[in-house]
């Protein structure tokens, strides 16, 4: 079944172009390496929560937006496959690197993780 990984970030608002051309960029190997759809969602009504909210969690400022994205995949395996591929990659091949390509956003407030789909409805 599905495999999904989703991400939620705080991106300065002024960044929103250089997420999107960033997003475009890596979604495309993302998609290369078995990833069947993606998604990269700007934050348009992110309420504030009582408890906790997507801007805590990523402890958000006035001037950041947060961005929800998440990559599904055929199954964890072609995941898993596709992570190591891209780690080995980052060593040699450009199109992967972080110093040419570096992340318009604090990567260290990411929070993201993997998930095994339990229920899919579709219309």
């Amino acid at each position: 079944m599905t495999y999904v990984d989703g991400f939620v970030i705080a991106v300065p608002t002024a960044n929103r172009q250089k997420f999107i051309d960033h997003a475009e960029h890596f979604d495309a190997l993302f998609l290369e390496m078995g990833a069947t759809r993606i998604l990269e969602c700007w934050g348009d009504d992110v309420p504030d929560g009582k408890i906790t909210d997507f801007r805590g969690a990523v402890k958000a400022t006035e001037e950041e937006t947060v961005a929800f994205s998440w990559v599904e995949w055929p199954d964890k395996a072609t995941r898993d496959a596709a992570f190591k591929t891209m780690e080995e990659r980052m060593k040699t091949d450009e199109r992967f690197s972080q110093e040419k390509h570096p992340m318009p956003f604090d990567g260290m407030r990411m929070i993201f993780g993997g998930f095994s789909s339990v229920v899919k409805l579709e219309k």
